[in-house]
């Protein structure tokens, strides 16, 4: 073979290798971190995408996912800007501030210049899309809560949110996470709706979750500080009160991860006039109680 159409060759083969990699650099320019209750059909609605592709990218095996686990997703990237706040960068791009925050595991409202934020498309249905029952969503596996101490298995309980039906992975907690979290929802939602019930349990997770409150459900309960304590029942000693069989199924589904909310950190009830809680993001209602960001 001649040394010209050997270059040529090895010519052509780079510039298709260099092509196809600046092409998947494009198209997955960002990162997602996984959190309790996500799932890959969760995370494909969010980026606007499907759970094979995110498999095929992410070269994952099954549905399993676990807390923490970064995943390549198909969207734009934005560096904050100064004077930009996450409700005007939802406005820039045209998202749901809610899509925004859960799309970067943000819920609270600080963000820093120079910030790399993950800006979701809107989910679009086509008249092009196949029908669900010709192209069903897959069963998955939510994301299971970390065990932290010596543990019992939590009940598989049906998910609130209208998704295909999943099944409950086992999860692990400890008797005195479980007593606490129904003494607490029974002490603050007792006689509202099953969902709302599920929701306070939801925040205190939210809360565990977050590096700005303490990391056990224990010490987020009880959280002390500027002279109060946290949640109300505490102070008043509600919380030492037994909770009935609705308010330790709602811990349990709590437990597993589901939460209404989408990753509320707050919740009040209707007849506040506390100015600075009103101020916060609504997230989700259920009765008379609100949830916020």
């Amino acid at each position: 073979m001649k040394k010209n159409t050997i270059k040529s060759i090895l010519l052509t083969t780079s510039l298709t290798i260099g092509l196809s990699f600046s092409v998947s650099e494009a198209a997955y320019a960002a990162t997602y971190k996984t959190v309790s209750g996500d799932s890959l059909y969760k995370i494909s609605r969010l980026f606007n995408t499907t759970v094979g592709i995110l498999m095929d990218d992410n070269n994952l095996r099954n549905y399993n996912l676990s807390i923490g686990q970064e995943l390549y997703v198909p969207c734009q990237i934005y560096s904050v800007q100064k004077g930009d706040t996450l409700y005007l960068i939802s406005k820039k791009f045209n998202i749901e501030l809610t899509d925004l925050r859960r799309a970067n595991n943000i819920y609270t409202n600080y963000i820093d210049i120079g910030q790399v934020l993950n800006i979701p498309k809107t989910f679009e249905k086509t008249a092009a899309e196949p029908a669900a029952s010709q192209n069903p969503a897959p069963t998955e596996v939510p994301v299971a809560e970390v065990p932290k101490t010596a543990v019992q298995p939590v009940e598989a309980v049906p998910t609130v949110e209208a998704v295909p039906e999943t099944k409950v992975e086992t999860v692990s907690y400890t008797a005195e996470d479980l007593d606490i979290l129904s003494r607490l929802i029974m002490a603050e939602a007792q006689g509202q709706p099953y969902e709302a019930q599920v929701a306070v349990g939801a925040v205190v997770m939210n809360r565990v979750e977050s590096n700005l409150w303490p990391n056990t459900i224990k010490d987020v309960v009880y959280h002390y500080i500027g002279g109060y304590y946290q949640f109300t029942p505490v102070q008043t000693g509600w919380i030492n009160n037994p909770a009935n069989a609705q308010a330790i199924q709602a811990a349990k589904e709590a437990l597993n991860g589901s939460d209404p909310t989408n990753g509320a950190m707050f919740y009040y009830d209707n007849t506040t006039t506390n100015q600075w809680i009103l101020s916060k993001q609504v997230a989700y209602k259920s009765g008379v109680m609100v949830y916020a960001y």
